[in-house]
């Protein structure tokens, strides 16, 4: 069951100045506070509390109200590739048809509401007005995320990190590490663990084998 919308909600809008005669148009501009959440966790997204600029189109229609509209915010996150805050400017397109009771009997309204509610089940695509009234919250959400990048960069060069340090590669594009090859690691590993008496030890021990196979 659907909560009662609250008109003084700014996300909610009222469409009862818009009248039911087809062709009708009315344009809104507002701007709202980000909801929470409002982008893709923990990638990037419009930080909640700040300011989302609507701009709206209501156009009415046999079925009901259609409403196509754009929403500016700057979104915030960080590179994927250097980890670097960064800053986004984000314009998400949105349009919904939002439909009309259903008239078909002149019961009370909350029955024409739960007839309403009970076509939109059986049909996602249509969602009802609710006393006039729609809330755009659920369409802004999805058109913003949508919008904004899966994969975030500063710049569409960047080099990154490097794998082995972590250093950052777009500062010192000359940085790297010698390679080694892996069948001499465990040698030098081996070496690096012997103590100055060891290898003293071994050299002497070599030189004993030598004066022995000289005689």
């Amino acid at each position: 069951m659907s909560t009662r919308l609250d008109h003084r909600n700014p996300l909610v809008f009222d469409t009862h100045e818009l009248g039911r005669r087809p062709g009708a148009l009315q344009r809104i501009t507002r701007e709202v506070a980000a909801a929470a959440d409002l982008g893709i966790d923990g990638v990037i997204g419009v930080p909640e509390g700040s300011p989302v600029e609507l701009d709206l189109r209501l156009e009415s229609v046999m079925e009901g109200v259609l409403v196509t509209g754009t929403a500016r915010a700057t979104a915030e996150g960080e590179c994927v590739r250097c980890l670097v805050p960064l800053r986004r400017e984000v314009a998400a397109d949105y349009q919904e048809m939002f439909s009309y009771p259903n008239p078909d009997s002149d019961d009370a309204r909350g029955h024409r509401k739960a007839a309403a509610d009970d076509a939109a089940e059986e049909d996602e695509d249509v969602t009802p007005l609710e006393d006039g009234m729609f809330d755009l919250e659920p369409l802004l959400r999805d058109a913003v995320v949508l919008a904004l990048p899966m994969q975030p960069v500063c710049r569409e060069d960047c080099a990154g990190l490097c794998a082995e340090c972590g250093a950052d590669l777009n500062e010192n594009p000359d940085h790297h590490h010698d390679a080694v090859d892996i069948r001499w690691a465990a040698l030098q590993g081996l070496a690096g663990s012997l103590g100055t008496d060891e290898k003293d030890d071994m050299s002497g021990a070599e030189a004993g084998v030598d004066e022995k196979q000289e005689k």
